[in-house]
């Protein structure tokens, strides 16, 4: 009778701990609401319009999920940097942050498979002899902290060890552009998307796209808190569908245009 009586107790008390502890995609159906992390200097990904509203694909990305879960969408404007720690802190449910899956992060934070992939080009001024990535060396380069091309770049100029070299460090691409445009510093890498909004744009004058970065594809995910288990396994799905019945195209063609949508399968690895 001793043991029946223990193990019952023993049952209760798992089955108050996990409702204690409910599941991150529970409260956020019960909350009605999804708060998105977003970065809004990430044209064409993120940003804002004319009345200042947030915009882009990755802000769409948001207004479909919270539509598949039933709930109103919070943009939670976020810089690069404060990615996971927004995270972390509660501030945000999930990341829709164009977030590159290093293992380093996801010693913190939970992956989906990716929702886009982006490849790299170098962002210069006209006229100053930039015209390939070899031509960065014994160059004054910076890039946004923390971002996978920042982490690169900095990583090859260590590499190069030119004493006319230098990479600086800021903490978001606006900054970064603004930079690049005042002559602070001679050359970055970006995302071919952002580099061709930003020439586009013409709000920096001056800028061109000077050749490819040697870069690995770079594969972005959404992100949670690595325990919600339930919540990351609804996000993979999510982009499944997403991928399936059209809607990744559909907004790629919106916001990017100009071709085929990135593969968001690695060779080799998973398709």
């Amino acid at each position: 009778m001793r043991v029946t009586t223990l193990a019952f107790a023993a049952a209760l008390a798992v089955s108050a701990a996990a409702t204690a502890h409910a599941d991150k995609l529970d409260d956020i159906i019960s909350a009605g609401t999804l708060r998105c992390a977003v970065v809004l200097d990430f044209p064409p990904m993120g940003s804002r319009d004319t009345s200042n509203n947030p915009i882009g694909f990755d802000v769409d990305y948001c207004l479909d999920l919270a539509k598949a879960l039933g709930v109103k969408a919070e943009i939670v404007e976020t810089p690069f940097p404060d990615r996971i720690p927004a995270l972390v802190s509660g501030r945000v449910d999930i990341g829709v942050a164009s977030t590159s899956d290093t293992l380093e992060r996801a010693k913190t934070a939970g992956f989906s498979i990716p929702y886009f992939a982006f490849t790299n080009v170098i962002l210069t001024k006209a006229g100053i002899g930039i015209d390939s990535y070899e031509t960065l060396k014994g160059r004054k380069v910076g890039s946004t902290a923390g971002g996978y091309e920042a982490l690169a770049l900095e990583a090859d100029v260590k590499k190069w060890n030119d004493p006319k070299g230098s990479f600086r460090a800021y903490q978001t691409q606006a900054d970064v552009f603004l930079a690049l445009a005042q002559g602070q510093i001679e050359a970055t890498v970006v995302t071919s998307t952002v580099a061709a909004a930003i020439v586009k744009e013409g709000k920096y004058k001056g800028l061109v796209m000077a050749g490819d970065a040697p870069y690995d594809i770079d594969y972005v995910g959404l992100i949670a808190l690595r325990q919600e288990q339930g919540l990351l396994n609804y996000l993979n799905l999510f982009v499944n569908q997403q991928v399936r019945t059209g809607r990744y195209k559909a907004l790629y063609d919106k916001w990017i245009g100009g071709g085929q949508v990135p593969n968001l399968t690695v060779p080799g690895v998973y398709r």
